[in-house]
């Protein structure tokens, strides 16, 4: 069984549809047992990290996300929250990936927040993205992202170079909507379930 944690405000059902796609079981969920217990955890996000962050301290999730074994796949601002801090309101996050999520830099010409579809380069072999083709599109909405670093897997370039896709031991992240990538969404999907 795959559990969706209800990080509050994530595009839930647009998520359960696309897992379900694959024909695998799935549930939406905050309690701790059936997140322990679940074979994969996907962790999404949509807003700000600090009322994600926020959100799973009240559930008394922190913790237990931080001590899983399973395959766990942070989404948008849930991959953000994978990593130590962000510059979004000075958030203390899980901490399992070294690293601040910076806000995306304001260029002339640079529309914020990053939204619309974008290539994917991928820079280092991940099960996560096998069968990926290179240059895939996929789409991503965001302001602040986590620099290239030790744990990037794939980078999309707005302004400046960054993490599209990162993975330390069995914690990954995605930047971008999985669920709303097409083809590109649903091989990376599918690789996670069947990691």
């Amino acid at each position: 069984m795959i559990v969706v944690v209800d990080s509050g405000g994530a595009n839930l059902v647009s998520l359960l549809s696309w897992v379900s796609r694959l024909g695998v079981d799935a549930c939406v969920s905050t309690c701790s047992r059936k997140i322990k217990n679940a074979s994969h955890v996907i962790l999404p996000g949509v807003g700000s990290a600090g009322k994600i962050m926020e959100r799973l301290c009240a559930l008394r999730l922190k913790e237990l996300l931080q001590s899983l074994t399973q395959p766990v796949l942070g989404i948008c601002v849930g991959m953000q929250v994978l990593f130590e801090c962000s510059e979004e309101g000075g958030t203390p996050c899980l901490g399992l990936m070294a690293g601040m999520i910076k806000k995306l830099p304001e260029k002339t010409g640079l529309i914020l927040p990053h939204m619309g579809w974008n290539t994917l380069q991928i820079t280092e072999a991940s099960g996560l993205m096998a069968g990926v083709q290179p240059n895939a599109y996929v789409y991503f909405v965001h302001s602040f992202f986590a620099p290239v670093s030790k744990y990037t897997r794939a980078v999309a370039y707005h302004g400046l170079p960054f993490s599209a896709a990162v993975q330390s031991s069995n914690f990954y992240g995605v930047q971008f909507h999985p669920e709303r990538s097409g083809a590109a969404g649903l091989q990376i999907l599918k690789n996670f379930i069947e990691l």
